[in-house]
């Protein structure tokens, strides 16, 4: 029955890090899988999820499943948080907004819709994006295609040829863009270039699908939503895919929010309705726990100052990372390599080593990043930043 199978391949960051688990190494490093880590290397409970976590655990009580679009203070929390609490989009009730299992979950389930009342869309995704965007949606039945967006000579952005390529798509074809802190090349556009770029969207009636999983991790909270709160300001229809894995280290509770901007009240009503009948096909109903934690959080006031001063320490730590692997590789690296480290920002820079590099900095030196060479920061602290450093630097050395 089963002979015509394939084997499948497996995930390139997921297997990279069940080989991490697996190496006997003390002095291995885990630069590949996109988690933030803390100083002493382990994934933190933050301060205002274990109190929020705690204070559940004196309400026990029945556990029945949550409607399909998800818990409605989550939903509301989401779009105050993604899309600004007094925005103007929120109040005219052009958002519709439901919970999903995490961004991966959101991304799914925009995509099926899409299908379904767009079937003659392609989409267009940056080169390079995160693998699963791609898989994502050719698994649910698009051609994926790509437009310019990394700079290999610069370590920046080919903005014009990125504008230029969107600027010549078909009318109704969707546009992939991630919010900040780009996945995986840490290159982001500047709010002018944003601006720019939305003009362009808009004037070629194109249907963004915004990816944002760092909100918090690039510029701040509200400035990393600039462009979808640009979109909503003009009244661009776009689709919103947002995750709370990361900002509350909430990994594996799956909290994420898919949102879609629409033209009126009465439009939204109708996408909201369709949104859950695609949350019905795929999982019936998302789950509750994580989302009681997210939206207590959010919607009382000490929790939510507590969360956004972590959030803030933790990206202060990612910049001090860089900063530090930056000094560490002076002089052993080539000053167009060793500036991206300061001017990529997020969670991922891309390292500009080779592949075969890379095979090398893992063998030899215990040092696991991605093949296209994309390193997480976050996962450097100040024990292992100083021999990365160095392993790296005998790697160029020896190329």
């Amino acid at each position: 029955m089963f002979e015509h199978i394939d084997a499948y391949p497996g995930d390139p960051i997921l297997t990279l890090n069940e080989n991490f688990q697996k190496d006997p190494r003390a002095n291995k490093v885990n630069l590949s899988i996109g988690i933030y880590f803390d100083d002493e290397g382990r994934l933190p409970v933050m301060q205002a999820v274990r109190e929020a976590e705690t204070a559940m655990l004196g309400e026990i009580g029945p556990k029945p499943y949550l409607p399909m679009a998800g818990l409605a203070q989550y939903r509301d929390a989401v779009q105050a948080l993604v899309f600004g609490a007094d925005g103007p989009a929120r109040a005219d009730g052009r958002i519709a907004t439901v919970q999903t299992l995490g961004g991966s979950g959101a991304l799914k389930v925009g995509a099926d819709f899409i299908k379904r009342y767009f079937p003659d869309a392609q989409v267009w995704v940056s080169d390079p994006t995160w693998e699963n965007h791609r898989f994502i949606f050719e698994r649910a039945g698009f051609t994926v295609n790509t437009y310019p967006y990394y700079d290999e000579a610069t370590g920046g952005l080919k903005f014009d040829a990125m504008l230029a390529a969107i600027d010549a798509l078909p009318k109704r074809s969707v546009v992939l863009l991630h919010a900040c802190c780009h996945n995986p090349t840490g290159v982001d556009l500047t709010q002018a270039q944003w601006e720019q770029l939305i003009g362009v969207l808009q004037t070629r009636e194109l249907l963004p699908f915004v990816d944002m999983a760092y909100q918090g991790f690039g510029a701040g909270l509200d400035d990393d939503a600039f462009a979808i709160r640009e979109l909503a300001r003009r009244g661009v229809p776009a689709f919103v895919a947002n995750s709370f894995s990361k900002n509350f280290s909430l990994y594996g509770e799956r909290c994420g929010g898919l949102s879609v901007i629409c033209d009126s009240a009465e439009a939204a009503d109708r996408v909201l309705g369709q949104l859950t009948g695609s949350v019905r096909s795929n999982y019936s109903n998302p789950p509750t726990h994580g989302a009681k934690i997210v939206a207590k959080i959010l919607t009382t006031p000490a929790l939510r100052q507590s969360w956004e001063a972590e959030l803030a320490s933790m990206c202060e730590r990612i910049a001090r990372m860089r900063t530090t692997i930056h000094a560490g590789l002076a002089g052993h690296v080539p000053s167009a390599m060793l500036a991206r480290y300061v001017d990529q920002r997020g969670m991922f820079t891309y390292t500009g080593l080779k592949a075969e590099q890379v095979d090398i900095l893992r063998e030899q030196h215990g040092v696991y990043v991605l093949r296209s060479g994309r390193m997480c920061v976050a996962g450097l602290n100040d024990s292992n930043v100083g021999p990365v450093a160095t392993a790296i630097a005998k790697v160029l050395a020896t190329a």
